[in-house]
This record gives structure tokens, sequence and C-alpha cells, in this order.
């Protein structure tokens, strides 16, 4: 026993003689990779459109009733004035019949009325009849000639019930969809039809959340440019898309383009909307839970840098934000271990591995 304490005595003391205060492997920096941050050049933004018609009109009836005949198809041209529809007339005429009937009626009543009119208003002059009586009888006049009014009235609704049981084209143009059929009940305002009216022709356009459609831009057509100019934009941005609707007007005529084809678009972004964007990869991007990030590195420690992301692609991102500055170093890799304060050192320093 003696012996095994002589034999551990001397590791103990040479244990005792080692530096515990030297660093471990995981109290050293972090090697991290940077990049530098690129201001955008992209001055413009290309984007797909959608061709459509100055005028898209929905087509209705304006009477219910049930289809009798279709006379066209989707994609026809029509005419304006050519029959499209029709509704079965029988429920109408007999309207018109009744309208008619009530008419004649009230014409009699006020006939009658006013032959009663006359034969009082002598009996009053000669004293057989009183004044309080000879008013109620002008008052019968009044009250039938405002019926017979009313029934004219309703015959000429009837009348016109029945002219708009066919539906007719209101302008020349294209059918872009047809969707009533023979048999088919339909209400009024009801769409059977869309019609895509002859005239100009414009571009349907959905721009990103965060930029504005701007004034103008062209219509790219193979070697062929068009100048567009923008008409409208919708009120506020699509709710499930997240996009600005908006419609160009083409300043030239696009020749073998059919409507509803989609389309190259390019668009100039104001000066304003390219200032102050940067790019840098994609995986600089932090966001867990703070909204999105970068990292740089000051004194030595990783320093978190709010930011705010304008686009994002598979390779690159667009951010913009108060500190960034062209040519700035930021943690490009590994972004998602960092922590504030972390002790990191970028690679390409001497010593790095």
């Amino acid at each position: 026993m003696r012996y095994l304490l002589l034999l551990l005595l001397p590791l103990v003391l040479m244990a005792g003689c080692q530096d515990s205060s030297a660093p471990s492997a995981t109290d050293s920096p972090r090697w991290v990779k940077t990049a530098t941050l690129a201001a955008s050049s992209a001055h413009t933004l290309s984007l797909t459109g959608v061709l459509r018609a100055r005028y898209e009109t929905p087509l209705a009836f304006r009477v219910s009733g049930q289809i009798a005949t279709r006379h066209v198809d989707a994609g026809q041209r029509v005419r304006q004035g050519e029959v499209l529809f029709t509704l079965d007339p029988s429920d109408l005429e007999e309207a018109l019949a009744a309208a008619r009937a009530e008419l004649a009626a009230a014409e009699a009543a006020l006939d009658v009325a006013q032959a009663d009119l006359s034969r009082d208003r002598q009996l009053l002059e000669k004293g057989y009849l009183s004044r309080q009586a000879f008013e109620r009888a002008e008052l019968g006049v009044r009250e039938n000639r405002t019926r017979r009014e009313a029934a004219s009235a309703r015959v000429t609704q009837a009348r016109n019930a029945l002219g708009h049981a066919s539906l007719r084209a209101d302008a020349d143009g294209v059918l872009i969809d047809v969707s009533g059929e023979p048999g088919q009940v339909v209400g009024v305002g009801q769409a059977v039809a869309r019609l895509a009216q002859e005239g100009p022709r414009e571009v349907e356009v959905n721009f990103p959340a965060r930029s504005r459609p701007p004034q103008a831009g062209e219509l790219l057509a193979g070697e062929k440019r068009i100048a567009l100019t923008r008409r409208e934009v919708a009120g506020a941005a699509d709710p499930a898309s997240r996009t600005w609707r908006a419609r160009y007007r083409l300043e030239s005529p696009l020749e073998a383009h059919s409507l509803g084809e989609v389309v190259q678009t390019r668009f100039t972004l104001p000066s304003t909307a390219a200032q102050g964007r940067f790019r840098v990869p994609v995986a600089a991007l932090d966001e867990r839970g703070d909204g999105p990030r970068l990292w740089r590195i000051v004194e030595g420690e990783a320093r978190p840098l709010p930011v705010t992301l304008e686009r994002v692609t598979r390779e690159y991102a667009w951010v913009s934000g108060e500190g960034l500055e062209a040519g700035q170093a930021v943690i490009s890799l590994g972004t998602h271990l960092l922590t504030a304060g972390k002790a990191v050192r970028p690679l390409g320093e001497e010593g790095a591995p």
C-alpha cells in the first residue's frame, strides 16, 4: 500500500501544476463566413400580365324565365344588336294580355264615370242635385282616369318585358365566356355570357405589395416594345395574394395576341425605390421571431441589425433599413445559431482555419 501511494503522488503533483485558466474549445471565438452588402442596381421590374379588353361586360336578362334558345358559343364574334339568347315567352305574353285587359276595363270604367258626371252636371244646373254629390262624381272621374293611366303603364312594362325575352349584344366584340344553356332558369341580372367589346386593349398586372405600380412601362412582344400607360390601380391590395392589381393601356395595337394571353412586361422603378436597398445572400437573413435581421461583427461580437425585407429569391434577398451601407460586412452563414454578444471571428483573418 505504501508503494502504491508513492507511485500516485507524482501524478497528483503534476495535475496540480497545470494551468487551470487555459481556455476551452467552447470558449474560443466562433469562425464565421461574411459577405458585403451590395447596393441594389435593379431599377427595373419584370412581371407577367394578362391581355384584357378595356370593356368586359357581363350579359344578363332583364327579366326572369327559362332559356329557350342559345345562338352563340364562347369565342364567337358578335355584332351589336345580334340575338344571343331567348327566353320562353309564354308567361310574358300572358302577362301582356292581362295588362291589356286591365287597361280595357279601366277605360270602360272611365267612360261610365264621365257619362255619369255629364248627367250630374245637368241635374246640378236644374237644382235636382246637391253640390256635394256633384263633387263626388268629379272625384270618381279623376280616380278612374288615374287607374287608366296606371293600367296603360303596366301594358308598357309588360310589352317591354316581352321584348327583353331576347338577349342582344350591346356592342361589337368577342364572347369570352358563355354559361347559359337551354332549359336553364335564370333570374334578373344573372350573367349568362361575358362580352369583350371591340376597342382598346389593356394589360392587367399584379405588383408585389411593396412595389407601387409605376405610371408607365412597356410590353415585350418578341423584338417589339409597346409603351404602357397606367389607367387604374386597385383601391386596396388583394387580401389573398397581397398584390396590387393595375391596368395599363397599350399605346399601339398588339397583333397576333388573343384576349387572356399571358404577356411579359417591364417597368422602371422610381429612383427612390432603388435607393437604400441592398442585396445579400439569402442565408444571411435571420427570421427567428423578432422580424428579419442581419448580423454584423462589432468588436469581435455578433450584433443584430433589424432590416426590412423588400424581395427574396432562391439565392439573394433585398433589404433596407437604418445603418446599412454598401460594402458593409455581415455574417452570411449560420445566422440561426447566433446570439447577441457571441464572440465571433470572420474567416480570412490571420490564423483562420
